[in-house]
């Protein structure tokens, strides 16, 4: 289920049969993914899809062995328990049960920044300069990495999502405190070149391209808060106009495609304030469905709703493969 797929549209809520929704888990973004579930949940059953919650790969696991379900919508949101690392996707595809989202190889891909750089770079796409660091890295090499790629810097955990473990560094003074916070999530560190403009998300829908949604947050930087509690943070939509705006929508699929993802997703993008160049961030393979979530904006000015937004998610699982 890695590579593009040809979908059948569905008319009759029946033709899903039973579908259980992901969520929840027992990754660092498990709040948000609960939240994002009962979301989907409502929009699905609100259409008259037989859809049931539920929590978690063990929990999923179970009821794929039990038969309880036809197909997953996968709301499930970062690794080691999430649902965008490449694992529950494997159970799926174990399973033979359709499922949403990207396959094996484009999950596992997207939820590295750091392969995905890779992917990137190989391919002359631009992303901003980084630094791998293990979690044992010294001092005296954070430092010196520091300074290679020149301050203001950002330091991640290099597989996680939702602003979980990210710090902006501007002076030397403040790396130790960003690498002692990363190191509390698994996984390798990405330091990254500090892209200072305009943040740009663009949501991709099957073939479709959204209209981009330019980011402005009240504070500094658009972090945990400003995402998922303040009410305050503005979205505009779309973020660009004319020929900036066509050329970050290509860019954003060429990116999405050439880590092997497919269904939906969204890309994250930085254009330079003073070149006003892009570079990718990262891609996200089960973006969020809350209330504060960028893709159903995006759908939103497209004039897709978000009951629809779900239907045609979850349509994507009409696959010839499935009906065969």
């Amino acid at each position: 289920m890695s590579g593009e797929r040809t979908v059948s549209h569905a008319a009759d809520p029946a033709q899903f049969g039973r579908v259980a929704v992901l969520l929840g888990g027992s990754s660092s973004e498990r709040e948000v993914s609960l939240g994002s579930g009962r979301n989907v949940l409502e929009a699905l059953q609100a259409r008259g899809i037989d859809a049931v919650a539920v929590d978690g790969i063990p929990a999923l696991a179970e009821a794929l062995t039990q038969r309880r379900f036809d197909r997953v919508f996968n709301i499930l949101h970062g690794q080691h328990g999430g649902g965008e690392d490449g694992v529950v996707q494997g159970l799926m595809e174990a399973f033979g049960v359709p499922y949403t989202g990207s396959g094996i190889l484009g999950s596992a891909l997207a939820m590295d920044k750091i392969r995905s750089k890779q992917v990137w770079l190989s391919l002359g796409l631009p992303t901003p300069r980084y630094v791998r660091l293990s979690a044992g890295q010294s001092a005296a090499d954070v430092h010196a990495a520091a300074r290679e790629l020149g301050l203001p810097v950002i330091v991640k955990p290099a597989c996680e999502g939702s602003s979980v473990g990210v710090s902006r560094v501007f002076d030397e003074s403040g790396l130790d405190a960003a690498v002692e916070l990363a190191v509390r999530y698994p996984g390798e560190l990405l330091m990254e070149q500090l892209i200072q403009g305009d943040e740009l998300t663009v949501g991709i829908l099957g073939d479709q391209v959204l209209p981009s949604i330019r980011i402005v947050p009240k504070g500094e930087w658009y972090d945990y808060n400003a995402k998922y509690i303040a009410e305050d943070t503005q979205y505009l939509c779309p973020g660009l106009e004319g020929g900036d705006e066509a050329q970050v929508r290509r860019q954003a699929l060429v990116a999405f495609r050439a880590v092997g993802c497919s269904g939906w997703g969204r890309v994250d993008v930085m254009r330079d304030r003073r070149s006003g160049r892009f570079y990718l961030l990262e891609v996200n393979t089960a973006p969020g469905m809350t209330s504060h979530s960028l893709v159903p904006k995006a759908a939103g000015q497209a004039g897709i709703g978000f009951e629809e937004l779900c239907w045609k998610i979850l349509e994507q699982t009409l696959t010839r493969r499935d009906a065969g």
